[in-house]
């Protein structure tokens, strides 16, 4: 066939093919068996499969393996071998016709802090089923239906690690995000820096719902992108599930990415061999319309949640400096005992202030970095969605925390030191992670900006030599003080003007450097600031805290024409005073102002609850008004925040288990004060799916408001639902399904639930899983997600309730 990177450059649009599952169920796969054991054993089946969707114009077949790993088959299964003979088989079909895309889906895992998976064990297990896929003849390998971006990342790691083969990645979202907050355009720019050959977006929405997702994506990347929509949404008709778009709707909608420039398109759930045949004849003589150069900047740092684009027309960086042990005893101190709370506590400080990124520096006399700065990175990644700066000298610590990374961090730095380019050149380009590429070589300063530039020319040529894009590096525009060395300034200007309009590289500065010695530091920081600014500085590290610098760098952005209508200036400083805190600094700092114990849960500070609840405790306040004052208020607050998207998955688990924990300490009081039962729900994932980790959030959310939580698990039949349902006494029943096969499985429960005669109320959910459909099986309440789902199973016990006693 040839090779597919040659084919991603051409101006055709490659088709893949459609759904497995519908025509394999027609072949004698039953519900919720594994598609990739009944492949084994029906192995002329997924070569008929293949070939239909091949006859129907696919120039890419996806081989049976989506839930191939080790988390998904059986114990003891050869997941590489499996893989292998799923690759045979499709390679077969294809022959010299088609393309065969190795399948590789998500985990069912999260990767720490959300779970209890590191990144390289992901790794690992994904390089098992890639090398099996590799070895079997396939021409690509393609991650279908992630979200999260630490696994995306993970897969691509393991594509790395074990072959050459091209790249590609799909991600699915909800709405303006994935399941644990990334927006398409943090998914998009990691993606690129990691440097994937295919960006995609599939499943979870039709091709109108996609629209959104694909525009951010040719806004955005360099890189072709992929649209593989579901032919609808699902609906419940006869106990079936029906998708209901059909071909020639299906095709039209999707046959239109390719005018906003979608190199590949293929359809997910619910798209037959009839779909992708008139896919194949829309796209027929239909040429690629490439996109227009995108409008992102030249480099962009990410967080699981967040993009902080650098350089062209983004407004400069702030890159917060506190966390750093240098003049800092008490943060040194606890650093070196493997405590973070200082650094925490920094971290708030400077997000309130408007730093943009975090810079993270752990080196002091007696810390173990290679230890405490991933341990730091992971405790920061649980709080705040600000992406951060690893700042070490130590290659080993940087290394490590770079595993301990769900995205593409920014690394400080690379210096022209013998050996360390070769050394950390490479991580930072396999990570995807953005460096800052500092100017200095052998032991002599580059006072002038001629000196400077012929190293980082130097440097540039050496990084481009081991393959690392220029979208990676950041330069360090080297700030020297102006005091011992008064052309120290203008050195810098030069510069940065030179990597920004000759080089098209971004620039950044340590800026207090400058006015070391001086009086009245921040005046000079200030002025240098704006020179700097001015002349295309793409980011500064500093100290947010500072007022004045603040406030000339937002004054400065309006007047560079990158704060449309001086928006974010307007918001921050409309009611400015002279030497006043910004506004969001008197928010921060009002809202510290209220309990600390409800501010603990809202932040996640688990480690500070136990002291704050026995102070409280001591001062003779009730446990039952602190749980019902302090600790439910404040969970009920991140529930708000987290339906306003101002916080996402990974702060709303980490507030979730500093609530359990004051729980915990509060519960053993509480037994002692009468008062009502608690409200008991059952929850399970149905027979049939595996699929627990959303069941798994919401039983966590539930305990925290009071509910008792009797989980059953995954693949649970109905029959053992109702009978623990009725053995219990439960108030209500939680069903959860993530695939469209087995959500119809929930009717099973619902009508035995009514057969017995149970009081208990179903409540149903999932990423499937409908407000319609749950009314076509008789369910009691459909729940959107974790929050909504605390709230539906209130108002079914409230109104249980209130039918009792009326």
């Amino acid at each position: 066939m040839g090779d597919f990177r040659k084919a991603l450059g051409d101006e055709t649009v490659l088709v893949f093919d459609g759904a497995m599952g519908t025509l394999l169920q027609g072949r004698g796969l039953a519900p919720g068996q594994s598609p990739e054991l009944f492949g084994l054993a029906n192995p002329e089946a997924i070569v008929a499969t293949h070939r239909e969707y091949i006859e129907a114009g696919s120039r890419v077949v996806t081989s049976n393996t989506f839930g191939g790993t080790r988390y998904k088959l059986p114990a003891g299964t050869d997941v590489a071998g499996l893989s292998r003979e799923m690759a045979r088989l499709a390679r077969r079909a294809a022959g010299d016709t088609a393309f065969v895309a190795g399948s590789v889906g998500p985990t069912g895992q999260f990767v720490t802090p959300l779970g209890k998976v590191t990144l390289a064990e992901l790794v690992d297990a994904f390089a098992e089923q890639i090398a099996g896929l590799a070895d079997g003849g396939c021409d690509l390998i393609v991650g279908e239906t992630h979200f999260d971006l630490a696994e995306a990342k993970a897969l691509v790691l393991a594509c790395r690690k074990v072959c050459r083969l091209p790249v590609a990645v799909c991600m699915t979202f909800e709405g303006t995000a994935s399941l644990t907050g990334s927006p398409p355009e943090v998914f998009a720019d990691a993606m690129e820096n990691l440097g994937v050959d295919l960006v995609g977006v599939n499943c979870g929405a039709g091709p109108d719902d996609m629209r959104l997702v694909a525009e951010v994506f040719a806004r955005r990347l360099t890189t072709p992108f992929f649209v593989k929509p579901n032919a609808g949404m699902p609906r419940l008709e006869g106990g079936r599930t029906v998708f209901p778009m059909g071909p020639q709707e299906f095709a039209e909608k999707t046959a239109a990415f390719a005018d906003l420039g979608a190199k590949a398109l293929s359809g997910c759930c619910g798209t037959t061999p009839a779909h992708i045949a008139a896919l194949a004849k829309a796209l027929s003589g239909r040429p690629r319309v490439r996109p227009a150069a995108p409008d992102h900047p030249v480099l962009a740092v990410t967080s699981r949640s967040l993009s902080v684009t650098l350089g062209g027309a983004s407004p400069c960086a702030v890159i917060g400096e506190r966390i750093n042990p240098t003049g800092k005893a008490e943060l040194a101190a606890e650093l070196a005992a493997g405590e973070f709370t200082r650094a925490l506590a920094f971290a708030e400080e400077q997000v309130a202030a408007g730093a943009a990124i975090l810079d993270v520096n752990v080196g002091a006399p007696m810390v173990d970095e290679v230890a405490v700065l991933p341990g730091l990175a992971l405790e920061l990644t649980k709080r705040q969605r600000l992406p951060l700066c690893l700042d070490s000298n130590n290659a080993e610590a940087l290394s490590a925390a770079l595993w301990a990374s769900p995205a593409t961090p920014l690394v400080n730095s690379i210096s022209g030191e013998p050996g360390r380019m070769e050394l950390l050149g490479p991580i930072c380009r396999d990570h995807g992670a953005p460096f800052i590429l500092l100017p200095l070589k052998g032991r002599k300063l580059p006072v002038t900006a001629a000196e400077r530039l012929a190293i980082i020319e130097e440097l540039v040529a050496q990084a481009e030599s081991l393959g690392i894009p220029r979208r990676l590096i950041l330069v360090d525009a080297l700030a020297l003080t102006v005091s011992s060395k008064a052309e120290a300034g203008l050195a810098c200007l030069e510069t940065i003007r030179h990597c920004r309009q000759a080089w098209g590289l971004p620039t950044v500065l340590g800026l207090s450097n400058i006015s070391f010695g001086l009086p009245a530091r921040e005046l000079v920081n200030g002025a240098f600031f704006a020179m700097c600014l001015g002349a295309g500085l793409a980011a500064a590290i500093a100290n947010p805290n500072v007022p004045r610098l603040m406030e000339t760098g937002a004054a400065c952005e309006v007047l560079l024409a990158r704060d449309p209508q001086a928006g974010r200036f307007i918001d921050r400083y409309a009611g400015w005073k002279a030497a006043a805190p910004s506004a969001a600094a008197v928010r921060a700092v009002a809202e510290e102002a209220g309990s600390p114990i409800r501010q603990a849960v809202i932040k996640g500070r688990k480690a500070e609850l136990p002291a704050l609840l026995d102070a409280a405790l001591a001062a003779g306040r009730p446990a039952a008004a602190i749980l019902s004052e302090e600790l439910i208020p404040g969970i009920m607050d991140v529930g708000e925040r987290y339906e306003r998207k101002e916080y996402f998955l990974p702060q709303l688990l980490v507030a979730a288990e500093a609530m359990r924990a004051g729980f915990e300490r509060l519960e053993p009081l509480l037994a002692e004060t009468p008062g009502a039962q608690k409200a008991r729900i059952v929850m399970a994932t149905v027979e049939g799916d595996i699929h627990d980790i959303g069941k798994n959030i919401v039983c966590l959310m539930l305990k925290n408001h009071g509910f008792e939580v009797i989980d059953l698990g995954k693949d649970v039949p109905a029959a053992r639902i109702v009978a623990e349902a009725a053995a219990r006494d439960a108030d209500v029943i939680g069903l959860s399904a993530l695939m469209t096969t087995t959500m119809v499985r929930m009717e099973d429960t619902v009508r035995l639930v009514r057969e017995k005669g149970l009081r208990a109320k179903v409540m149903v959910g999932g990423a499937v899983v409908t407000e319609a459909f749950a009314r076509s099986i008789g369910a009691d309440a459909h729940a959107t997600d974790a929050v909504d789902a605390v709230r539906r199973a209130k108002g079914l016990v409230g109104a249980e309730a209130e039918k009792t006693t009326g």
